[in-house]
């Protein structure tokens, strides 16, 4: 049955298309027919998938590299129940993504129909917004609304989400209802720093002697614009899994390898876009000491949550950026350029050690391959161009530290495993003319290795990399109880390769060094592919030494709790 393009599902479809949405991630079912066949009308691509949490997950992951609208489309009751882990994880990153569904008719709700549920019910504490749209009248205005609401345009970005009734889908919207004003696309609000601020923002920068910058997810797109203050003010820089990439590694204020060190000598810290949150030991004092801070945030949670400024400026970080540049004019700033040329000499020879660490690695007392090996060959083989994804848990630990690429993603502040090989599906379906790598571990691939079916199905192009080692997380316990001896969940070896063999995907097994850089380049040549990496389960990040395996950025502060402890009492 043809759905008619006047009706409210037509109407969701071409607002979709103004929009600028290319592609939509879904899994399909009866309630939300309607918007799949106009979507399908409209050219819009429609990726399905084998889970709805990967759809949300591709989304997200869509809106993060593009910095575009990530659309997921699930169906009603256990569709929406499945998707809300992927909700849960882009609302706690917060990335813009809409989530659409549909209920039952108007005159089934509440009745017990199929799958009836009010899902704006559950989802309400985890989107920016949650509506169900029962009035053909209101659809184009609610998804106007929406789109606002994930881009952060009433307060922080996320996940918004709408939902439905199938007959609602289906009815007319009568033409003068279909306002150009709501279906045309809406260009991102500008909001300009205040010049007081500004010049008393630069007065701090341009006075201290230590200055550390660390960039967040705020500060995206604001690249060109961060390199240009670095540049003038020599300051040190730290990036975070949210903005890597902004800065190239090669610039000389980047010091990551020196992360704990920089922390705790800054005399000014200046963050942009970036909450103090358990990455950052909550700017607890006992790790940055008496470090004044300066805030640049485009919505409020990014200056004030744990630690104020001395100032504060609620501005869009590419024009705060280019202001206090304006602002300092000439002036030459006061850093102390033999502080921060020795966190950069410290920083390359840390570099220099890993990289050699990484590429001569030995293998486990079992035979079998160092993590650090797999990463090495995988560094080399990638090119300077890659968009690279992290997963896992321990392994995750490996790659963070072992991988740089000018784009990465990762478990993000939710720690939500799994995001890998759903993330990779979308990142090279956006593009295609990069190399995409998926570095998992073999747990994490675990619960969403069934979208290699969508990966192969859509000729999607990313290389997953599989550290196999047969072990959930490796952690230390209570050295009194295990007597000193790391302890694991074990699993299997499995041959991750011959399931995905079995989807049609290129994939191969590696269990020896002299076997990793030819597989890496047949695969790389024949992509959607997958390498199944047989690693030690004996090979133990210093994040799992220090029991904080799960936790991105936060080895370097391993001791922080303690040392705020201490600070507490006085210490």
């Amino acid at each position: 049955m043809a759905i008619d393009p006047d009706s409210v599902a037509g109407l969701i479809a071409r607002l979709l298309k103004r929009r600028g949405v290319e592609r939509v991630f879904a899994l399909c079912g009866g309630h939300i027919m309607p918007i799949w066949m106009r979507l399908d009308a409209e050219g819009i691509r429609i990726v399905d998938v084998r889970d709805e949490r990967a759809a949300v997950h591709m989304a997200q992951a869509h809106a993060e590299l593009t910095g575009q609208l990530g659309v997921a489309l699930v169906t009603a009751g256990p569709g929406v129940t499945n998707a809300m882990t992927g909700i849960a994880n882009a609302h706690v990153s917060r990335a813009p993504v809409l989530v659409l569904s549909g209920t039952s008719p108007q005159p089934q709700e509440n009745r017990g129909g199929l799958q009836d549920l009010d899902h704006t019910q559950l989802l309400r504490p985890i989107t920016r917004y949650a509506r169900t749209v029962r009035d053909p009248a209101l659809v184009l205005a609610e998804l106007d609304e929406a789109i606002a609401r994930a881009f952060g345009e009433a307060g922080e970005p996320g996940p918004a989400y709408l939902d439905v009734p199938t007959d609602t889908l289906r009815a007319p919207v009568p033409k003068p209802l279909q306002r150009e004003e709501h279906l045309r696309p809406k260009p991102r609000p500008l909001t300009l720093p205040d010049p007081a601020r500004i010049a008393e923002a630069a007065e701090l920068l341009w006075s201290a002697r230590r200055v550390l910058v660390v960039s967040g997810r705020g500060a995206r797109g604001a690249g060109p614009e961060l390199v240009a203050l670095l540049d003038r003010l020599g300051a040190a820089y730290l990036d975070t899994g949210e903005s890597r990439g902004l800065v190239p590694d090669s610039h000389p204020s980047v010091v990551a390898a020196m992360r704990g060190a920089v922390m705790g000598d800054a005399d000014l810290v200046l963050t942009v876009g970036r909450r103090l949150d358990f990455q950052l030991a909550y700017g607890s004092p006992a790790v940055f000491g008496e470090a004044r801070f300066v805030r640049i945030g485009e919505v409020p949670g990014e200056l004030r949550d744990n630690r104020r400024g001395e100032v504060e400026l609620l501005a869009s970080p590419a024009a705060a950026l280019r202001a206090l540049v304006e602002a300092a004019g000439n002036r030459t700033p006061a850093l102390d350029r033999g502080w921060a040329a020795k966190l950069r000499a410290g920083h390359e020879a840390r570099a220099e050690k890993l990289r050699h660490s990484m590429a001569t690695a030995p293998n486990g007392g079992d035979g079998r391959l160092h993590p650090n090996r797999v990463l090495a060959a995988l560094q080399e083989a990638m090119g300077p161009e890659a968009i690279v994804v992290t997963d896992g848990g321990d392994f995750l630990s490996f790659a963070r530290v072992g991988l740089s690429a000018p784009a990465m993603l990762d478990p993000g502040p939710f720690g939500c495993i799994g995001i890998g090989v759903p993330y990779g599906i979308a990142a090279s379906l956006a593009f295609p003319e990069r190399p995409v790598v998926v570095a998992t571990g073999d747990g994490a691939f675990g619960f969403n290795a069934i979208e290699i079916d969508t990966a192969v199905r859509h000729k999607a192009p990313v290389l997953i990399v599989v550290a196999n080692n047969g072990a959930w997380q490796i952690e230390v316990h209570d050295q009194a109880v295990t007597h000193g001896k790391v302890v694991g969940t074990r699993l299997q070896f499995s041959d991750h390769a011959a399931m995905a063999r079995a989807f049609g995907m290129h994939a191969e097994r590696v269990e020896t060094a002299e076997q990793l850089g030819p597989a890496i380049a047949r695969a790389m040549a024949n992509r959607p592919a997958l390498i199944d990496a047989v690693v030690t389960p004996e090979a133990v990040s210093s994040d799992a030494k220090t029991g904080l395996a799960w936790v991105p950025d936060l080895q370097p502060l391993a001791a922080w709790d303690e040392a705020e402890r201490r600070w507490r009492a006085g210490g």
